[in-house]
């Protein structure tokens, strides 16, 4: 019979799991000659709690959790909105709406004031725009939730924009704009973007001066306008409280909130193809080089994702696997390296492979990346690496569900991207049913080195001799416009 366990059960169940493990271990040393001997019991079977979903007329949608082990109540909202959905003319203005709508307070209370407020209160309140969704978030004790649980509509539904605050949020953000530079693995990972998605993309651009400088209040006031509706807001909620005067209260904050006209999101565009070649981003102020080389990966809804979560276990899951084993412990060259198959939720991950060298051995850096992204087809994956790769997966499977928020935060995601319901209770079965033959196939399909667009950031001085080997390298210009 399958044994049902409670969120905090599950977290003893994976203590009790670990202690087990070291004492096995402990025991079990003066009878295996090697750690891969030792013998480890199967997790319990558990069944992971499923929210309460209920849909208020005006197509906001709650989802809840009872957890009454402490008296909280947090609550975290998704918002169908995100920068990419920005006008190119304007790129930051997501993010300022994200800032603002917080920090400028509401048309009854001021940002000032309700710092104070949730100061007294020992609460929290927190709004932000990312590129795919905008969030809100809450945390009050359980005897004040009903009092914080207004304020927090309030900011929803009525956040002032103070001009005040808007002007100190862009100086911070011209601040960032003006330090974009500074960090190497911020130009990599920005100028990567660029080079897989296409530099129009709105999954690869970056604020500038102008763009910031062009944004007004009005244009918070309309963003929000426009995607601040009851139908494009998913509301979970977790803590310490009872469903039916919760629902109660939702009801009373929410349900005369009318949602606007209903307009479909724009497209977002992205390249389906990067350019096979070398591209290069000369920092001189550098002792290392960084090494970026990929191409585009795939969402989650793609039928290899479960073997793409075990081949990318193989390839970079732990301090055994084939890159951190093959270039860092036996070759020596870098200290940090990583690579996989990329997911996103309803557009292309990024494929990827990087590390952090010496500047003298940027050429063997590149080969040895190469090198690895090739022997995962010339040299697939074995039996052993496969099971390894189940056995890890399945055995961490229950630290990212040992609490209440995680389970709530996992089908706020699903609820917001259309997966179903159970797409998490599928995944232990789905990485438990794949074979090594799918796993190799995977790989196959979806890294191919002869696709890499490889990027070089680092000093001339050190990264030219290994450069000077390629037929063809596109210097890159990260220049930062100065403000008109």
């Amino acid at each position: 019979m399958k044994r049902q366990f409670s969120l905090l059960q599950i977290g003893r169940v994976a203590i009790f799991t670990l202690g087990l493990s070291v004492f096995m271990m402990v025991s079990s040393f003066a009878q295996v000659e090697h750690v891969q001997q030792l013998k480890f019991p199967p997790l319990p079977d558990f069944e992971i709690p499923v929210p309460t979903r209920v849909v208020l007329e005006n197509g906001l949608v709650i989802l809840m959790l009872e957890d009454h082990e402490l008296p909280f109540v947090n609550i975290s909202a998704k918002i169908r909105t995100g920068s990419r959905l920005e006008p190119a003319t304007k790129v930051g203005l997501a993010q300022l709406v994200g800032r603002v709508m917080r920090s400028g307070g509401t048309t009854t209370l001021s940002g000032d004031a309700l710092d104070d407020y949730l100061e007294g209160k020992a609460a929290n309140i927190e709004t932000a725009i990312g590129e795919v969704a905008g969030g809100a978030s809450m945390s009050c004790l359980k005897e004040d939730f009903p009092d914080v649980f207004q304020v927090f509509a309030d900011v929803l539904r009525h956040p002032s924009f103070d001009s005040e605050k808007l002007a100190i949020a862009k100086n911070q953000s011209m601040a960032g704009i003006s330090r974009q530079n500074d960090n190497p693995d911020s130009i990599v990972g920005r100028e990567f973007k660029k080079l897989l998605y296409g530099p129009q993309s709105p999954y690869a651009r970056t604020p500038s001066y102008a763009t910031m400088s062009a944004i007004t209040r009005t244009d918070l006031l309309d963003w929000h306008q426009t995607f601040f509706q009851p139908n494009r807001i998913i509301l979970g909620i977790t803590g310490d409280f009872q469903q039916k005067s919760v629902m109660k209260l939702v009801k009373k904050v929410f349900a005369d909130w009318n949602p606007g006209l209903s307009a479909a999101d724009p497209s977002v565009q992205y390249q389906d193809a990067n350019l096979a070649k070398v591209f290069y981003v000369e920092k001189n102020d550098m002792t290392q080089a960084k090494i970026m080389m990929g191409h585009l990966g795939v969402m989650r809804k793609n039928p290899d994702y479960y073997a793409l979560v075990l081949a990318n276990q193989i390839l970079s899951g732990s301090f055994g696997a084939r890159l951190f084993s093959n270039i860092r412990s036996k070759q020596g060259l870098a200290y940090d390296v990583q690579g996989g198959v990329g997911f996103q939720w309803d557009y292309p991950g990024i494929a990827v492979l990087s590390m952090s060298t010496k500047t003298e051995t940027t050429g063997a850096g590149i080969e040895a990346l190469i090198r690895e992204a090739r022997d995962m087809v010339e040299n697939p994956p074995t039996n052993e690496e496969v099971a390894k790769a189940k056995s890890a997966r399945l055995n961490s499977f229950v630290f990212s569900v040992d609490s209440p928020s995680k389970v709530l935060g996992k089908y706020l995601t699903y609820e917001y991207f259309g997966y179903s319901s159970d797409w998490l209770s599928k995944f232990k079965k789905g990485i438990e049913q794949v074979t090594t033959e799918q796993v190799r196939e995977a790989a196959r399909k979806h890294l191919r080195p002869e696709d890499f667009s490889i990027l070089v950031v680092g000093p001339r001085k050190g990264t030219a001799p290994a450069l000077a080997r390629y037929e063809s390298v596109q210097e890159l210009d990260v220049t930062i416009p100065e403000p008109s």
